[in-house]
C-alpha cells in the first residue's frame, strides 16, 4: 500500500524596503531549498510567496525576476507574488496587506536578511502539527558570523532598553546578567520551550487562523515593537514556543546602532508599546 503524505497548506510573506539584492537572493534560494525538503514529507497545493515591496523603486521585482530560477519555482509549486505601489507604509501594515486574505494552514513571516536551512520548514511544521496548543514557533538563530542571536524575550523594562541602547560597553558589562535574563539565555537548546512571551518578527511560523483572529499587526507601529505587540496578543490565543532544532541565519537587528533616525523610531514605538501593555521601569 502506498502511504499518502499529509495534506497541509503554507503561505509566506517577506516585507522589503530597499533591500540589498544579495540578501534577497540568499533568502529566496534558501526558502526554495526548504520548500523542496518540505514537499518530501507533505502534500501541498501552490505555496504563495508574497514579496511586499515598500520602496518607491521597482527593485524587488527586478531582483526577484533576475535571481530566481523560474523553472524551479514552477516545479516546486511556488507562486511568487509581488505587492508593490503602496509606498513605505511600515512593516506591520505591509504584512497586513495579505494577512486578511490568508487561507493557508500555516503562514511564515520573514525578513529579507534571513536564510533558512533545508530542514527549517519541515521541523517547524511537524512541531506545530504535533503540538496543537502552540500557535507560533520561533527558531534557533545565528548571525552571519555564527554568533547566537536571542529571538525570544521576556517582557521588557525601560531599564533593559537603556542598557542595550544607551549605556556604554563598560556599563553594559556590569549588567550582563540583566540582559541575559531578558534575552532568555537559559532556554534549553535540546528541548522546545513553550512558555515564551515575545518572539522576533524576523522569522515567525504561525497558524494562519490565529494570526487572522487578532487581525494581524497593530498598524500604529511603523517600525520596531510591532512584533512585541503581536506576540503578546497572540499569546492570548495559544502558546509561543522556542524550537531549537529549527535553525536560521539572521543578519539584522541592533536598532540602536543604526543611527539617530532609527533610534527615534525605536523610542516612539517603545513608548507606544509600554502605554498599551504596561510600564515596567526595572524588571
Amino acid at each position: 500500500m502506498v502511504q499518502t503524505k499529509p495534506l497541509i497548506s503554507l503561505s509566506t510573506a517577506i516585507v522589503c524596503y530597499n533591500s540589498p539584492s544579495h540578501e534577497l537572493t540568499k533568502l529566496l534560494i534558501s526558502l526554495l531549498d526548504s520548500i523542496e525538503q518540505l514537499r518530501k514529507s507533505f502534500e501541498l497545493p501552490e505555496i504563495p510567496v508574497y514579496l511586499i515591496d515598500n520602496s518607491d523603486e521597482d527593485s524587488v521585482e527586478f531582483d526577484m525576476l533576475s535571481v530566481v530560477d523560474k523553472e524551479r519555482v514552477g516545479a516546486l509549486g511556488v507562486g511568487l507574488r509581488l505587492v508593490h505601489g503602496q509606498g513605505n507604509i511600515g512593516y506591520g501594515s505591509a504584512h497586513n496587506l495579505v494577512i486578511s486574505n490568508l487561507s493557508s494552514d500555516f503562514h511564515l513571516l520573514l525578513n529579507p536578511d534571513v536564510e533558512l536551512q533545508k530542514s527549517t520548514l519541515t521541523i517547524g511544521i511537524n512541531f506545530l502539527l504535533e503540538n496543537p496548543e502552540v500557535i507560533v514557533a520561533s527558531p534557533h538563530a545565528v548571525d552571519d558570523k555564527g554568533d547566537k542571536q536571542y529571538l525570544c524575550k521576556r517582557y521588557p523594562s525601560v531599564f533593559t532598553f537603556l542598557i542595550r541602547g544607551v549605556f556604554p560597553n563598560w556599563l553594559k558589562n556590569i549588567f550582563q546578567s540583566c540582559l541575559a535574563s531578558y534575552e532568555m539565555h537559559n532556554l534549553s537548546e535540546l528541548e522546545p520551550s513553550a512558555d515564551i512571551s515575545i518572539v522576533s518578527g524576523c522569522f515567525m511560523l504561525l497558524r494562519s487562523t490565529s494570526l487572522k483572529e487578532i487581525e494581524g499587526f497593530d498598524e500604529r507601529y511603523f517600525l520596531y515593537f510591532e512584533d512585541f505587540d503581536l506576540s503578546l496578543r497572540l499569546g492570548k490565543k495559544g502558546k509561543l514556543a522556542y524550537l531549537p532544532a529549527m535553525h536560521i541565519q539572521h543578519s539584522g537587528g541592533h536598532a540602536a546602532s543604526k543611527g539617530l533616525s532609527h533610534f527615534k523610531m525605536f523610542t516612539r514605538s517603545g513608548i507606544r508599546f509600554f502605554n498599551t501593555h504596561g510600564w515596567h521601569f526595572i524588571r
